[in-house]
């Protein structure tokens, strides 16, 4: 549990440290039309201790995530990697002076509170090897990644956003059966382990298809999106299929700090990525009691999202936010 909280932890400031040296990198201006990945920001970004610090973060947060996957049920570190929403928010309100709403700080402690439920009711991982079929269901399951995000690019506005985000949710929770499902570490059991190529791809995809979200839609719609698929189905994977269980007499209160710590993510999704920082009299849009326009939800003026809290994958992003 605390190398769950660890990652958790790792990921959601790294987002803030991460958009922090992304938009001290950034152009003054940048020429007008649509958006898409600036390999030139991240090269300038890297040059950045912040965004450095951010990567290593990132890279512990992963190593973090696969010791609580091979102790844990997947149930609980979900939701763990989940609540990095909720790091986001605390450290954006310390080091970018964003103002969380009487809400958000609710939702924070809402976190929380689930996290110790799901702490105090979590048994050890289930101890059922996964059989052939589930390796090759994930392989497969990370090309519909793919082919979900081909058929939601086709929609627009938060349709889109939230289709991009829940099949990014999918491919980081491809990323989390896999790792359960990589038994023998050698490299010849890697090469043929349909698992292996179903974590890369998977984790491939959901962070292309995050990216786009972002870059192109309602940052709260492609969050939310994305903590509903790496929580929720991976969940049901490790429960039914790999034998994942609580203690005993205790599933009730898996069941609510599991639904409690999602529910508390979800009122965090505009955290998806870090908030801008104040400059002046400006206020950060989306911030204090949540009203004001979502990043990335009209045209104008507006903030090209990039990192997402590691999630249930680890990997950081190399798209950051700029303003624009």
């Amino acid at each position: 549990m605390v190398c769950a909280l660890g990652a958790s932890v790792c990921f959601g400031a790294a987002t803030v440290l991460q958009a922090m040296a992304a938009r001290a990198a950034a152009p003054v201006t940048e020429p007008s039309g649509p958006s898409g990945v600036d390999a030139a920001l991240f090269l300038r970004a890297v040059r950045e201790w912040r965004y450095l610090a951010g990567l290593a973060l990132d890279g512990v947060g992963f190593l973090l995530q696969i010791a609580a996957l091979r102790s844990l049920p997947i149930y609980t570190v979900g939701a763990a990697l989940a609540a990095s929403l909720a790091v986001t928010a605390v450290v954006a309100a310390w080091l970018l002076d964003v103002r969380l709403s009487g809400v958000e700080w609710a939702a924070v402690a809402v976190v929380c509170a689930g996290l110790a439920m799901l702490g105090l009711a979590s048994g050890e991982e289930g101890e059922k090897a996964g059989s052939s079929a589930l390796k090759y269901a994930m392989l497969g399951t990370a090309f519909a990644v793919l082919l979900v995000g081909a058929l939601a690019g086709r929609l627009s506005g938060r349709g889109r956003a939230l289709a991009l985000g829940l099949g990014a949710g999918f491919g980081f929770g491809v990323v989390e059966v896999s790792v359960r499902l990589i038994d023998d570490l050698a490299p010849s059991a890697l090469l043929t382990n349909p698992a292996t190529y179903a974590l890369l791809l998977g984790g491939g995809s959901a962070f292309l298809l995050l990216t786009s979200a972002l870059q192109r839609g309602s940052v709260t719609a492609a969050t939310a999106g994305l903590v509903i698929g790496e929580t929720i189905g991976p969940a049901v994977v490790g429960v039914v299929w790999l034998g994942d269980r609580t203690r005993e007499g205790l599933a009730w209160l898996a069941v609510l700090g599991f639904a409690v710590a999602v529910a508390g993510a979800l009122a965090l999704a505009r955290f998806g990525e870090a908030p801008a920082e104040k400059s002046g009299a400006e206020t950060t849009p989306g911030s204090g009691s949540g009203s004001g326009p979502e990043p990335g939800s009209a045209p104008g003026p507006e903030t090209a999202p990039g990192p997402v809290p590691g999630s249930g994958s680890g990997s950081g992003s190399g798209t950051d936010p700029v303003t624009r």
